[in-house]
């Protein structure tokens, strides 16, 4: 059996709204395979973590970190809350996502997320909306180089 993704509270929702962007090539390569993992394999287990989790790993070395900080843990403690849901949980990706749907409309983020600097993008609230509406979340398109 494979092991579970260790994801935090907020990127329940981050990964909603993942669209390629990210902290660096490394960050958005990681951001990119679990993405797509779950996209692809909506039975993957998610384990539900307190503090740094399998995306936080490949935050940048050289850039300020603040996945220790006290407005990201409690980000976190508020959307799982918010999902019906608790640190340690174990479930399917598709079982988070009907939590989602259940619970969380596209306009929460704005509320939820009004710290992050990725929020003003629109594009986390986009993926609450097309979940809910039973949609399927994008491909990521990578830019080639060159």
């Amino acid at each position: 059996m494979t092991k579970a993704i260790q994801l935090r509270g907020h990127h329940l929702l981050c990964l909603l709204g993942y669209r390629g962007m990210g902290y660096s090539k490394e960050f958005c390569e990681n951001m990119t395979t679990v993405y797509e993992e779950l996209r692809q394999k909506p039975e993957t287990m998610i384990r539900i973590v307190l503090g740094p989790d399998d995306l936080c790993a490949a935050y940048p070395k050289d850039q300020e970190a603040h996945c220790e900080n006290r407005t990201v843990y409690q980000r976190d403690a508020e959307i799982v809350t918010k999902l019906g849901l608790q640190v340690e949980m174990e479930l399917s990706w598709s079982e988070i996502c009907r939590q989602v749907t259940d619970r969380v409309n596209p306009d929460d983020i704005g509320h939820l997320c009004a710290t992050c600097r990725w929020e003003p993008y629109g594009v986390c609230a986009e993926g609450v909306q097309l979940i809910g509406e039973g949609g399927e979340l994008p491909p990521v398109i990578t830019k080639k180089e060159g």
